[in-house]
């Protein structure tokens, strides 16, 4: 275990470009990937020849226990071993990442280092590089998102046993998040979306006491996290009965669907898997009702590189994870998604989910 984190640490490293520069984190998933450490407070200082862990009393001894790769600090005064480190290397420029740190935080540490003849810079860049270091995903990154998929399978086919007329969304809700945490998973992976009815036209609605009704679409979007890995799937279902126009929404997503599986392998542009799904959507009179992406990156983040769009030049390679859910919304009427969750392979793709597709009638 230790040698996997020393080798993400050296992948980080090919970012530094001379011996006096540090990179300096602080968003807490790209501390725990590189060094194996979740933790809410803390920043990780990177050199040419150290890693630095910096944790308060709160972490310390869990740090240790965990933390492989670099170097764990308990600070008293952060600036202090902040620049403890800074100066044991001889370091005058620090590259932090932007997405993560407040503006009061920036100037903090750019005041701090400027004192001391170091230049402090936020840059957008060592995010997105960071990003992709984190693209491609490894055999045990790709077991624990494996697990997570089974953990929120089986706790939404439970679920489903209790998905008739008179529940409400948010029981249905509950259930679900109670089912994946008694299964192993440590938390979900983003507040699960369990709509009924005129609901399923919100991409993103949220459960309320809205009961479902017979006749209705049942959208539910889940997933469990794992050892730090999402999972992502999204399943419509209709209760009772289904009307024709619900049948042929339901069969026009699902085409598009499938299709956008069938070009997923290396090689292959991000924006061309949009493509494949949305030209589908828009030759059956559909386009305007379905405004967001075909897909995104899973991992530790729920929503991460790459990202399944229009406007994405980023090209598949083996070891990338993204989702496939095209959808088609109608306002006040119902709306419909199928989510899968894949791998890319070197000769295709490998599915993590084994749910079935055909329009299941409860």
């Amino acid at each position: 275990m230790n040698e996997l984190f020393e080798k993400r640490i050296n992948t980080l490293r090919t970012l530094i470009s001379d011996k006096k520069e540090a990179l300096f984190l602080s968003n807490e998933v790209n501390i725990g990937y590189f060094t194996g450490f979740f933790h809410s407070e803390g920043y990780l200082v990177v050199t040419q020849n150290s890693a630095a862990l910096l944790v308060d009393f709160r972490y310390f001894e869990a740090a240790q226990n965990k933390a492989r790769g670099c170097k764990v600090i308990c600070f008293q005064k952060l600036s202090e071993s902040v620049l403890d480190v800074l100066g044991s290397e001889q370091i005058v420029y620090v590259l932090a990442e932007a997405n993560n740190l407040t503006v009061s935080r920036f100037q903090f540490f750019k005041k701090t280092m400027s004192e001391h003849g170091i230049d402090f810079k936020a840059d957008g860049s060592l995010d997105k590089k960071i990003g992709n270091i984190r693209i491609i995903k490894d055999k045990t990154e790709i077991e624990k998102i494996e697990k997570a998929q089974r953990i929120a399978e089986k706790a939404y086919l439970e679920m489903l046993n209790f998905l008739k007329p008179g529940v409400s969304e948010r029981e249905l809700a509950a259930r679900l998040e109670f089912e994946m945490k008694l299964g192993g998973a440590e938390d979900i992976s983003f507040d699960l979306i369990t709509v009924t009815g005129k609901k399923t036209s919100l991409p993103h609605g949220v459960p309320s006491d809205e009961k479902v009704q017979a006749g209705d679409f049942f959208t539910c979007d889940f997933g469990a996290i794992y050892d730090g890995y999402h999972s992502d799937t999204t399943r419509t279902v209709a209760v009772g009965f289904a009307t024709d126009e619900m049948r042929e929404i339901y069969e026009i997503v699902l085409k598009a669907q499938l299709s956008a599986l069938e070009i997923i392998r290396p090689n292959v542009k991000c924006s061309d898997v949009d493509k494949t799904a949305r030209d589908i959507i828009e030759q059956n009179g559909y386009g305007v009702n379905f405004g967001h992406s075909t897909g995104h990156g899973v991992g530790l983040d729920i929503h991460e590189l790459p990202f399944v769009s229009a406007k994405s030049d980023t090209i598949l390679q083996p070891g990338m994870i993204i989702t496939d859910e095209p959808g088609i919304y109608l306002p006040n009427k119902f709306g419909v998604r199928i989510e899968d969750m894949v791998c890319v392979t070197e000769n295709g793709y490998y599915n993590f989910v084994n749910l079935p597709k055909e329009l299941l009638i409860l």
